[in-house]
């Protein structure tokens, strides 16, 4: 989507709000013995409350209002009855549709005890979207994303997961820029444009670079023993700076 005025701003910021609520909400029941469908749950009970739809089922009748995906899936986990247990790595993705507009966020969440080797990830993937944000404006370049992305993930001597990737989004879901890669392609050159809107989601892993299907339709998994962290956030390209929609306080 490429906004057209200020509603399209203000409606993009609202259901950013929505999301970044949710996952925040979410977050804090997290803890071991509460299962991945009481999380979603506590996500849908927030949905609601704002008069939103959950976008994976209104978009694609994904079987859950949140996607919980729980190590060593790292992506679209379905919620249900499995138990979080202490130590596990849980990522959170939140994505609504709120009159009209779409946004897109997640995070991963570790229970305690933390483990070392998964806080190294999380931090490398935290940071890894702060150094993306910084320079996605219009007219860059998308492979740019790809460059800082893996440059920061080789500079805590890790990894970029290759097979999933930040996308366009506003109206619906999913729309241009299909792919906004996790890692350098000097082939492509494509550029961002004003007014566009954007999800970036680095994958940064301790070893694996491809996400596998789990078998359900929906889950990527990675071997056991390797450690994965995601961090997204939906932007706002303007001409003179850039809106993080889903910004959490």
């Amino acid at each position: 989507m490429v906004v057209r005025h200020s509603g399209d701003i203000r409606g993009l910021v609202e259901a950013g709000k929505v999301a970044a609520e949710t996952v925040a909400e979410m977050a804090k029941k997290l803890r071991p013995g509460v299962t991945t469908g009481q999380l979603d749950g506590v996500g849908e009970g927030v949905i609601k409350r704002y008069g939103a739809e959950s976008a994976p089922r209104y978009f694609y009748r994904f079987p859950g209002a949140t996607c919980v995906s729980v190590l060593p899936v790292i992506a679209h986990g379905i919620p249900g009855d499995q138990r979080i247990r202490p130590g596990d790595v849980v990522n959170i993705d939140v994505s609504v549709y709120l009159n009209g507009f779409c946004a897109d966020t997640g995070m991963t969440v570790l229970v305690e005890p933390k483990n070392v080797a998964a806080h190294k990830i999380c931090r490398a993937a935290s940071a890894a979207l702060k150094q993306a944000i910084k320079i996605v404006k219009p007219r860059v370049l998308i492979n740019e994303v790809g460059k800082v992305v893996q440059a920061e993930a080789e500079r805590h001597g890790l990894k970029v997961v290759r097979n999933i990737c930040g996308h366009g989004l506003g109206a619906t879901l999913h729309e241009a820029p299909e792919y906004i890669i996790n890692f350098y392609n000097a082939r492509e050159k494509s550029r961002f444009a004003e007014g566009q809107v954007v999800a970036i989601e680095p994958f940064i892993s301790s070893g694996a670079e491809y996400a596998k299907e789990k078998g359900d339709g929906w889950g990527l998994t990675v071997p056991r023993g390797c450690w994965v962290a995601q961090y997204e956030h939906t932007l706002i390209l303007l001409k003179d700076e850039t809106v993080v929609t889903t910004a959490r306080a």
